[in-house]
């Protein structure tokens, strides 16, 4: 697992396990790839991909 990130990203997308920050990506598409994997191997995980320029989220 990659280490969180200590605060919210300024621009591009992050995932979110948990409540917390784990991994910024550039592309939506991205951190979608990297979420869906980590959800395949945790399925009791809560990962979510944070936005930074709309600041929203949304769940996988």
């Amino acid at each position: 697992m990659v280490a969180a990130i200590p605060e919210l990203p300024a621009s591009g997308y992050a995932l979110e396990v948990d409540g917390r920050f784990k991994a910024e990506f550039t592309t939506r598409d991205g951190a979608k790839a990297g979420g869906e994997e980590l959800k395949k191997r945790f399925p009791m995980l809560q990962i979510r991909i944070y936005d930074a320029q709309t600041h929203a989220r949304e769940g996988i």
